[in-house]
């Protein structure tokens, strides 16, 4: 009797192995036949340890399971709807003798492929399964059957081989040896080393070839002057350093003109009276005498014309050089700084 059946992860299974008082029936590593749905076959290679061998890795969907011997209540296969089965990977290996079979039907060539009329079909694959039967009720009823649930040992990973599933997967592999292209051929073709359909030019032409061996002195030609690329470097070097001098002087005229800057404070008590000095050819007078008086800006102008006065008396005139000399000092201590300025212009 045929029968559809579930998978043991389903929440029923487990209930009824916890149920009591049900008629159950536990089988477990029943060897069984599986029918597979057979999806996709694909040619991979082992490692460089298995010197990588060839093998077929095969997908499908579970589509049943034949027992082989009978399940209680006559079940002699459980059956699944497409879509409602598992999913199967298998692998298949070959042996030595179907390797040959592969190498003379062009194995090492590019046409060589797998076949396609092994898929699309359902395939008889050896495997073991434990299963798990629910007796019907004691009360005989129309279309009450046995429920199977069954778990397919490896089922996503079964090795099968030509003396465990029958097949020879090797004889439906078409033979390539005559319309292939070796592989190595093929992958110095893939990197693009064409033959050259014209001529070749050579390096060097007939005369170079037949040149004498003698050395001769090579006389260095002479260098072209860059007479005119320099001047105009000149020229731009020039016309830059005028515009960084005419920013120079401007910013300088306006540090000059703000009042408690270094340069309005030099311009008003130095260079002024200096330049009236040298006007009148008589010398002028020191504004700013000391450092306590630099410090000191507020203070009263008759007392220091008084000082000056009196310092005159005291002390002998100087000349117009050592003027110059003692005002060019003084205008160097007038540089402090941007926080004297600040002081300064407070």
């Amino acid at each position: 009797m045929r029968t559809a059946g579930l998978t043991m992860n389903d929440v029923w299974a487990h209930r009824l192995l916890r149920e009591r008082g049900v008629e159950t029936y536990r089988l477990e590593g029943v060897v069984a036949e599986l029918g597979v749905m057979v999806e996709s076959l694909d040619l991979k290679h082992r490692g460089a340890e298995e010197n990588y061998r060839p093998y077929l890795h095969m997908t499908g969907e579970l589509r049943s399971v034949t027992p082989a011997e009978v399940l209680p209540f006559g079940i002699s296969q459980v059956t699944y709807s497409p879509g409602q089965g598992e999913r199967v990977d298998a692998f298949y290996e070959f042996d030595d003798q179907q390797l040959v079979v592969l190498a003379g039907k062009g194995y090492f060539t590019t046409g060589f492929t797998v076949p396609e009329q092994v898929t699309g079909i359902e395939w008889e694959l050896p495997a073991t399964a434990d299963m798990l039967v629910l007796a019907p009720s004691e009360v005989q009823t129309e279309g009450d059957v046995p429920v199977v649930f069954t778990q397919v040992h490896g089922i996503g990973g079964l090795e099968i081989d030509l003396e465990s599933s029958g097949y020879d997967l090797a004889g439906y592999f078409a033979d390539q040896s005559q319309n292939g292209v070796p592989r190595a051929e093929a992958v110095v073709d893939a990197r693009g080393l064409k033959s050259r359909s014209d001529a070749i030019n050579p390096l060097f032409t007939e005369d170079e070839l037949g040149l004498d061996t003698e050395v001769t002195q090579v006389v260095a030609a002479p260098v072209p002057e860059a007479a005119p690329v320099a001047d105009g470097m000149n020229a731009r070097l020039r016309e830059i350093e005028a515009e960084i001098a005419a920013e120079r002087e401007q910013y300088q005229t306006e540090r000059a003109s703000t009042e408690g800057t270094t340069e309005n404070l030099y311009q008003e008590r130095v260079a002024a009276p200096l330049h009236r000095a040298e006007e009148q050819q008589v010398p002028s007078a020191s504004p700013v005498p000391t450092r306590e008086a630099r410090r000191d800006l507020n203070l009263d102008p008759d007392l220091e014309a008084e000082e000056e006065t009196r310092r005159r008396e005291v002390e002998p005139v100087p000349s117009l050089d050592e003027r110059k000399l003692q005002v060019a000092r003084r205008a160097a201590d007038l540089d402090f700084g941007v926080d004297d300025e600040q002081s300064l212009g407070s």
